[in-house]
């Protein structure tokens, strides 16, 4: 899959642009604040329909503007073209068309467009808390089997119809609390159950890819574990509800469950998060991601879009190169405000300035300089 070309209008810094893209490694280079992370965006926002940079929905409107359009023929490995067409509005009112049909759910866009970003805000992967690190698990579960995006929003509704109960009892175990609690905890340790299950396997499929990507960026080999290990699997969802119920009526909240789940990061054996270089954090952030990619492009058979944004500034330049020289298969748009090192041999290279693409420019490496 790949997407062949790409109009954007009142989409960020773009008043209008068309840009055609090439199907292996396109380069987009340009200074700060040009709009090339805004390009990178707008690709993304196609398979996913929120921002990776995670602002909302009416940020992606030019200013001045009361509405934003995507508009982008993707090209599918066995030759079909798909038109999908986005209008992102102020006001909410949001619509996606693809090949001129109404878009009923979000998932229903997977089997369309699948994408891969990597930005530097990633690094929250390995320091930021538990919660970013359950939603690129849940998103990667999303993309290799998109019926699993119901599973995670069940689980959402019933945490929230939980935690609503848990508030209004206002610290005291009633009957009638007690009651509609036991009917909640029946359905959460059902769905709850089947959503760790199923993060548990992915860890176990994924592992090796995110090691494999970490050697290959490092050049060495260096042991990495994902450790996944939630308290409550231990005695299974239900004990855990049960003896935690107490302290929920207490605390008027939901404290055991899948949406405390955390996965632990072991660069050599030892926590990433303390005691891993920041280096070393900036390359498993990136692993994590690439492993992600591969895992998704051996299960559904298609490399999704690899989007790397800034990420030649993110690592040194012995990892910069093994990336390079490494890059998975499929489309790659990678874009940078510096001049691409000796290693970078892209298919393409598109220059943006001011929103818009200017001509295009001999391909120009340090090694050229």
């Amino acid at each position: 899959m790949v997407i062949r070309r790409i109009e954007l209008i009142d989409f960020r810094v773009y008043q209008h642009a068309i840009i055609e893209l090439d199907p292996g490694v396109t380069a987009v280079i340009g200074r700060n604040a040009q709009g090339k992370t805004s390009l990178a965006e707008a690709m993304s926002y196609l398979s996913t329909l929120h921002s990776f940079r995670g602002v909302p929905n009416d940020a992606l409107v030019r200013q001045g503007a009361d509405s934003a359009y995507l508009r982008a023929v993707i090209v599918h490995d066995d030759g079909r073209e798909i038109l999908v067409e986005a209008e992102i509005n102020r006001a909410g009112r949001n619509k996606v068309l693809v090949n001129k049909q109404r878009l009923g759910r979000v998932r229903d866009l997977l089997g369309v467009v699948r994408s891969t970003v990597f930005a530097p805000t990633d690094l929250q992967l390995v320091y930021e808390g538990p919660g970013v690190r359950r939603d690129m698990l849940d998103d990667a579960l999303v993309a290799l089997s998109p019926k699993l995006d119901t599973l995670r929003l069940e689980v959402d509704r019933i945490i929230k119809q939980r935690n609503v109960l848990l508030k209004q009892s206002h610290g005291r175990l009633t009957p009638d609390i007690e009651m509609t609690l036991d009917v909640w905890d029946t359905q959460f340790a059902q769905k709850g159950t089947q959503l760790g299950e199923a993060r548990a396997k992915l860890i176990a499929r994924l592992a090796p890819f995110v090691s494999e990507a970490y050697e290959s960026l490092a050049a060495e080999a260096t042991p990495i574990d994902l450790v996944y290990e939630p308290e409550w699997r231990s005695p299974g969802l239900v004990a855990a509800l049960a003896a935690a119920r107490q302290d929920d009526i207490r605390r008027g909240m939901s404290t055991v469950g899948p949406h405390r789940d955390d996965v632990v990061l072991h660069i050599k054996g030892m926590p990433a998060k303390s005691h891993a270089s920041q280096g070393e954090c900036r390359t498993l952030a990136l692993a994590l991601r690439l492993g992600i990619h591969r895992l998704v492009t051996e299960v559904v058979g298609t490399a999704p879009l690899l989007v790397l944004d800034d990420v030649l500034s993110e690592l040194d330049p012995v990892r910069c190169e093994s990336l390079l020289r490494n890059m998975p298969d499929g489309q790659v748009v990678i874009t940078t405000a510096h001049v691409l090192p000796p290693a970078a041999h892209p298919d393409s290279i598109i220059h943006i300035a001011n929103g818009q693409v200017v001509p295009t420019q001999p391909i120009h490496t340090e090694e050229q300089s």
